[in-house]
Parts: C-alpha cells; sequence; structure tokens
C-alpha cells in the first residue's frame, strides 16, 4: 500500500466514527488514492488537489512558475490541469525531440468539450485528416498567392506607406498605435485571403479590428476562457454560465462583450457570399477563390462550414500577432532609448530618410535584425504555445506518455534559459551578433513554435515585421507620452493564450 493509504489507516480510529463518517472517509481516499495515482513510468511532477489539479498554484505568470517548478521535477515535467494529465515541456531538447523528432505522436490537439465546438478551425483542430487536408492547402495556397515572394513584400510596402501617413496626421500628439497597426497589418493578410484591402477610415472594419484587440486581451475574457480551458466541468455552474452566454452569443463568433460588436463570422460570410456570386473558376482572385474551387472539385474535407473556420483562423492570426509582436517592438524602444539610437544610425546609413526597405536589406541591416530578434525572444507573444496532445501511446527520454496527454511546450522557458541567454531578464540585441557584428539567427528563439504545429504564416509575419519596423523607425522617432510622464509598463501583459502588450500612448515624432 502506498503512503497515502498507510497513513489513512495508521490515523483513523474507526471505532469512534459512525457509518456515514466512515463510508465519507473512505470516499474521500478513494478520491485521493485515484487523483494521486500516476500511469507507470509517467514523468514526476505536481498532482495539486483533487479536481483542480495545479490550476490554483499557477500564480501570476503561468510559464514562469512551471519553470520554477522543473528545477525540483525535471525538464520533462507530468502536473494534473484540472482533470487532464499534461506534460510539460521546459527546455529547447524536450520541445525539439517531442514537436519535431517524434511529431506523429505530439501533433494533436486536445478537445476541449466547451470550446472546441465553438473553435475548431486548423489552428485548434486535432491533426485528423482534415487537418492535414487544411494545412497542405493553407501552405500551397499562400505561398501561390505571393507569401514568400517579390508580389507580396510590395504589398506590405505598399501598407507601410499608407501607415506612415496615418502616422504623420497625429502631427507629434500623443496616441495609441494599436488600431492603425491592426489595420494595416491585416490588409496585408486581407490582400490574400479576400482579395481587397480596408481603407483606415471604413468604420465597420475599425470597429471590428478594435473589437478583435480588446476582447483577445480583456481580462475578464481571459480568466474566464483559461478556467474554461483548464475546468470545462465548470462551465455549467452560474459563475462562468453567463459570460459564456455572452461571449458565444453566435457559432464561430468571436468572443462577443458588447452590443456594438461586429461579428467576424458576419463580416466573413458576407465576404465569402459575394465571392461566390462571382466566382470564375478560370480567374482565382485569392484564398477564398481557391477553396472554392476545391468545394466545387467535390474534394473531401472540403466544405462551407469549414472554409468559415479556416478562413476566421487566417484573419485573427495573420493580423492580432504581428500587430502585438510590432507593439511589443516600440515598447522596447522607449524602453531602450540606446538601442533605438543604433538601430536608426544603421537604418539612416543604409536607406537614408526616402529609401524603401526590403527583405534584400537584411543583410546590410545586422543590428537591426539582432533588435527584432531579441524582440521575439524577450516578450515571448505565446509562451506557451497552443497545447498539443499525444496521439498514441509514447516514450520521451524514457518516460511514457500515453495516448491523449496534453503537451504544453513552455517557449517562455527557452527564451529564458541561463544556459543558453546570459543574462535573459535583460534586453540585449547585441546577444545575435557575432564578434564581426553580422547577425546570427539563432535556433533557440522559436517565437512560431516548431514542428507541424508551427504557425501557418510565419513567413509573411517575419516579412512584416522586419519592413514595418524599419519603416516606421526610419520616418519616426518614438517618444512617450509627456502628459503621463513616465514609461509604459513594458512587464504587463495578458491575453486568452498569448502574452499581449497593454493598451499605451506614444508620441511619435517625424524625422
Amino acid at each position: 500500500m502506498n503512503f497515502a493509504g498507510n497513513y489513512f489507516f495508521e490515523t483513523v480510529n474507526f471505532q469512534q466514527w459512525n457509518q456515514t463518517e466512515f463510508l465519507l472517509g473512505i470516499a474521500v481516499f478513494v478520491l485521493f488514492y485515484y487523483w494521486y495515482r500516476k500511469p507507470p513510468g509517467f514523468p514526476r511532477g505536481p498532482r495539486g488537489v483533487p479536481m483542480l489539479g495545479v490550476v490554483p498554484f499557477m500564480g501570476n505568470f503561468f510559464p514562469r512558475t512551471l519553470r520554477d517548478w522543473s528545477k525540483k521535477y525535471g525538464t520533462i515535467m507530468g502536473v494534473r490541469i484540472g482533470r487532464r494529465e499534461a506534460v510539460v515541456l521546459n527546455d529547447f531538447e524536450t520541445i525539439q525531440e517531442g514537436l519535431v523528432k517524434n511529431k506523429d505522436a505530439f501533433s494533436g490537439r486536445p478537445i476541449n468539450p466547451v470550446l472546441s465546438k465553438h473553435f475548431h478551425g486548423i489552428v485548434a483542430r486535432n491533426n485528423d485528416p482534415t487537418w492535414e487536408s487544411m494545412r497542405r492547402f493553407g501552405i500551397t495556397t499562400l505561398r501561390g498567392y505571393g507569401v514568400g515572394k517579390r508580389s507580396m513584400e510590395e504589398k506590405v510596402q505598399e501598407e507601410v506607406g499608407h501607415l506612415n501617413e496615418v502616422i504623420q496626421r497625429m502631427e507629434g500628439k500623443a496616441f495609441d498605435i494599436r488600431l492603425a497597426l491592426s489595420n494595416a497589418v491585416s490588409n496585408n493578410i486581407c490582400s490574400v485571403i479576400f482579395g481587397q484591402r480596408f481603407e483606415y477610415d471604413d468604420k465597420k472594419f475599425q470597429e471590428m479590428m478594435n473589437n478583435i484587440s480588446d476582447i483577445l486581451s480583456h481580462p475578464d475574457v481571459t480568466k474566464t476562457v483559461r478556467t474554461v480551458l483548464f475546468l470545462p466541468f465548470l462551465a455549467r455552474t452560474p459563475f462562468l454560465a453567463n459570460g459564456l452566454q455572452n461571449m458565444m452569443k453566435l457559432h464561430l463568433s468571436v468572443f462577443a462583450t458588447t452590443q456594438n460588436l461586429i461579428d467576424i463570422p458576419d463580416f466573413v460570410a458576407n465576404i465569402i457570399s459575394n465571392h461566390k456570386k462571382t466566382f470564375d473558376p478560370d480567374n482565382l482572385r485569392d484564398v477564398i477563390d481557391a477553396y472554392i474551387a476545391e468545394i466545387l472539385k467535390e474534394k473531401k474535407y472540403f466544405s462551407d462550414d469549414n472554409l468559415l473556420h479556416f478562413i476566421r483562423d487566417l484573419f485573427i492570426a495573420g493580423t492580432e500577432t504581428t500587430t502585438s509582436t510590432l507593439r511589443w517592438g516600440i515598447l522596447c524602444l522607449l524602453h531602450y532609448p540606446e538601442e533605438h539610437r543604433k538601430m536608426y544610425q544603421e537604418i539612416h546609413k543604409v536607406l537614408g530618410h526616402d529609401g524603401v526597405v526590403s527583405m534584400s536589406h537584411r543583410s546590410e541591416l545586422p543590428y537591426t535584425q539582432a533588435f527584432i530578434e531579441e524582440v521575439y525572444r524577450y516578450r515571448t507573444l505565446a509562451p506557451l504555445s497552443l497545447q498539443h496532445e499525444t496521439t498514441e501511446d509514447t516514450t520521451l527520454r524514457g518516460f511514457f506518455i500515453p495516448k491523449g496527454t496534453s503537451i504544453v511546450p513552455n517557449i517562455w522557458a527557452v527564451h529564458n534559459d541561463p544556459k543558453i541567454f546570459n543574462q535573459p531578464e535583460r534586453f540585449i540585441p547585441e546577444r545575435h551578433l557575432d564578434d564581426q557584428r553580422r547577425f546570427v539567427k539563432s535556433h533557440h528563439v522559436i517565437p512560431f513554435s516548431v514542428g507541424p504545429r508551427h504557425c501557418l504564416g510565419e513567413q509573411l509575419a517575419r516579412m512584416e515585421v522586419f519592413i514595418f519596423f524599419v519603416s516606421l523607425v526610419q520616418k519616426f522617432e518614438f517618444l512617450p507620452d509627456p502628459e503621463t510622464g513616465e514609461l509604459p509598463d513594458i512587464d504587463a501583459g495578458g491575453g486568452i493564450n498569448g502574452f499581449i502588450p497593454p493598451p499605451y500612448a506614444i508620441v511619435a515624432e517625424e524625422r
């Protein structure tokens, strides 16, 4: 008998118990016994408390808590998160071995009984044949419509020009750049999937973009979704029922918290409807047309419902992640003026004031590349990536991991590993330069994750961040809001499943 059993029977005086107390004691013992029991060979780690697991002990920043626990239990750590068994991978080697070398067993997605019926696009879908077909289609089609090519680069350059005009109209007044950035970044993915861009004064589009940004980072929404994510059995309780009802008003809707919210399904559905009315199989204009062509060919796994999910995922992922990365980058410019100055001097030397930046300039801008790489590392946008799930019984470094186990890649722990990055808590772009001041890309900076589940839009995102960031620093000097008299908090952040920068105001002085 294990320790818990011995302790239970040695300390209880059964003669003093009545029958009800005895049965209650047995029930408590059985509950604890089954809760703390692990599969043979399962990694060590904290179990938390029955029904809740380690959820009450997550702390203010769960990735850091997991990293701290790993010092006791090891880099491969087994924990109970809610009722689910989870294995946390806390260093680069274990993430690489699991998600890349053992990709077939580690590429599933956990099915949440509450959220999955609303969110089952390419991002959240398990690795079934539909997911495999959608991902192959996405990679091929995005490339076919310019992603990674000169044509896409020209669209990004054009959009930067529109963004610069918006910033110039602020005439040095303090403003929040979030909405303008969201519009600009979104227009790049819109040109690929919708075949059009949207003007910055388009009220419906602006309202939708603003709501997406607000909702994805709203603390109340974040708490509710995380609770449902880890403790789905609470969804029917009064504590969460009203919040969920408001957030999931429509099938596939954005988390709705305002009366005037323009739902993405309505927005996307209208565009899809117009595409169907004007569809020409001999003239495919964008990703939607390409998908409709697959539906008309009666290809398996392609349907109107999957199209809506697929486009919604591309639209949100292609907007919010890049926008948040750029906003973190601007915050770093404010907090590190010396690094800001070095980057501007390099950009001005190569491009002057009016030169147009392109991806071909990367080799001439090593410090700028190092600055951007450090932003990716320093402010990890998806600290725990998205949970994976094992699709079969497997092993990892001698540990047995059963089928259906959640896999949590702690990307933040990799980016803050002192064995890899000296003084990881500090912002040091020079760590990405060699002795000859040439940029050296780190294999340990993995903001887009690794393996088959890595971000589908990584190539486009890296292009956007480089071109936008270089152009912004070339044209403007970013300064704190003089009315507040203090810098925005660079350590604050939150979101449903990411580390999204808080709202802040800046001044952009034209150079």
